[in-house]
């Protein structure tokens, strides 16, 4: 049987507009599209969601094993950017026709870090669970109710 997470992450829209409003447990959010797709702008796009999710793991990651090693790690700073790019121009996708999904994820460490201690973040950030879960096989079951 799949692990159940709690709470469900519960997403409602009037189907009159783009902007959706978000509920995980007691958290609020608001996703929508921007102007120039039609939406109001009144929350994140569901692409900056994903990278916002992305970004925020990756933070945490590096954040908790720094900690537990004791290093002198002061701040994370995690930029990112989404864009569809042909697949012939991806070195590193398997298929070479259409479109596949690009993630840019440029990362800042702030402190006195050695270059091993540097490097081996870089690498723990490409273990963080959104990454895997990101770069992974995603088996999604939809159903109505």
């Amino acid at each position: 049987m799949a692990e159940e997470t709690e709470p469900p992450v519960i997403i409602h829209g009037d189907a009159k507009g783009f902007a959706q409003k978000i509920q995980v447990g007691s958290h609020h959010l608001i996703a929508d599209e921007p102007l120039s797709f039609g939406g109001t702008d009144s929350g994140a796009s569901p692409y900056d969601l994903i990278l916002a999710a992305l970004g925020s793991c990756t933070s945490m990651t590096i954040g908790l094993y720094a900690r537990k090693r004791g290093w002198p790690l002061e701040e994370i700073t995690v930029s990112l950017r989404h864009s569809k790019i042909h697949a012939r121009d991806c070195d590193d996708c398997e298929t070479k026709e259409g479109k596949v999904d690009r993630m840019e994820r440029e990362i800042e460490l702030t402190g006195e870090l050695d270059e091993g201690q540097r490097e081996r973040l870089l690498e723990i950030a490409n273990k963080c669970p959104v990454h895997r879960t990101l770069s992974g096989k995603v088996s999604i079951q939809t159903r109505l109710l």
